[in-house]
């Protein structure tokens, strides 16, 4: 069989567009904006390779609506107030669709939270967790937040972008707002109807405020993060596994119009001295699917650190370890529609295309060093540093500066 044959390779409906196959680029933070959070040669290079290496939909990294409060120092930014960054938006993506239009390209929306900065930004939080730090924020910050999302929303859909990924996952500030450990007394904590008011509201407005159905909307979910008071958790002061709010989040999102959900657990990279954590996230992709319509598409992760089999999974055979092993599996199956690679496509953009026309013996394979991550968190330029000379010089560079 051909791998086009292949589960992976088949098309797909999200809402009323179709993604040319199941490979989706992972929304991947690579630092490397302008000082004003535009787009720099580094970033247009990376996602020219990425359309060009035939995923059938690209997730646009994690980008920030507001200055004042952010992530990373060299952050994606959209400003909805600014002509000349709006233009920039409709620019890039007129570029990413002359190289194919067949290319689902969604952007992600976030708000960096207690996650933000306190050195170039301010730490901002719903309820900082023990040890984050972080100022608290009013009901009148998260009325003006929401209406950023909505406002970026709209300003994409005019720019040409395939839809959005409005992010509720990963310990950001809608994370922070739908814990359980959220207990403050104010409009948007205590109760779930309280906290889960906000990813609620902005996804309803949103499909509100673009009224095409042809313009996609979803969100990546964190199912459980695994602290006490956590996301999924039975309570503000346990880490114990419950996925009641969860669930009853992605079917809250599904009534209110979204298309698909991309799944995240923790840890959110599985390491590769810890492989059997790969099956946390099939198994959680697979609870989500069974919770919602047959045609809310799910998609799930963790597949990188599965690369070509050279992996520590253990009580398998050599061909049954790989990526494409598990993420044909897992769609045939029923347990996913998708699978989402990051890591990976930092390694090799061209990974769709080259397993898609049978040239697997080309990967550049991710070795699960995450470099990356560490590159990430230096609020240095990610990349590959196996595969590309730029990105080691940078971490040796860093690492004997003592960062």
């Amino acid at each position: 069989m051909k791998n086009i044959d292949t589960p992976l390779g088949q098309p797909i409906k999200i809402g009323q567009r179709t993604a040319k196959n199941r490979f989706v680029i992972n929304a991947m933070e690579c630092c490397d904006a302008t000082e004003q959070g535009g787009f720099s040669p580094l970033t247009l290079e990376r996602y020219k390779k990425l359309v060009e290496g035939g995923a059938g939909l690209i997730d646009f990294e994690s980008i920030t609506l507001q200055q004042h409060s952010r992530a990373r120092i060299n952050q994606v930014f959209l400003n909805p107030a600014d002509p000349e960054s709006i233009a920039q938006w409709r620019d890039f993506i007129r570029q990413m669709k002359e190289i194919d239009p067949n290319t689902l390209i969604i952007v992600q929306l976030n708000h960096g939270g207690e996650k933000s900065s306190d050195v170039f930004s301010k730490r901002l939080s719903a309820k900082p967790l023990y040890g984050n730090g972080g100022e608290m924020v009013d009901e009148e910050y998260v009325e003006n937040m929401m209406d950023s999302f909505v406002e970026a929303s709209k300003i994409l859909y005019d720019c040409g972008a395939d839809g959005v990924d409005l992010k509720y996952g990963h310990g950001y500030m809608i994370t922070g707002i739908l814990r359980p450990y959220n207990d403050r007394k104010w409009k948007y904590g205590g109760s779930w109807e309280n906290r889960s008011r906000v990813p609620f509201e902005i996804t309803e407005r949103v499909r509100r405020a673009v009224n095409d159905k042809n313009f996609i909307v979803g969100s990546k979910i964190t199912m459980w993060e695994g602290v006490p008071g956590g996301v999924g958790t039975a309570g503000p002061d346990t880490a114990v596994m419950d996925l009641t709010e969860p669930l009853a989040l992605i079917k809250g999102l599904e009534e209110r119009g979204s298309d698909f959900f991309i799944e995240s657990t923790v840890p959110s990279m599985p390491g590769r001295n810890h492989m059997e954590d790969v099956y946390h996230h099939f198994t959680m992709a697979k609870i989500m699917k069974e919770a919602v319509k047959p045609e809310t598409v799910i998609i799930g992760g963790a597949y990188s650190p599965l690369n070509k089999g050279d992996n520590q999974l253990k009580f398998l055979p050599p061909e049954k370890k790989s990526m494409f092993y598990w993420g044909n599996q897992n769609i045939e199956k029923g347990y996913a529609d998708m699978i989402a690679i990051g890591r990976q496509s930092l390694a090799d953009p061209g990974l769709p295309a080259k397993y898609l026309s049978d040239r697997e013996e080309e990967i550049n394979w991710c070795i699960g060093c995450n470099i990356c991550w560490q590159l990430l968190t230096m609020q240095q330029n990610v990349g590959c540093a196996v595969h590309n000379g730029r990105y080691k010089e940078i971490y040796q560079s860093m690492k004997k500066a003592g960062k």
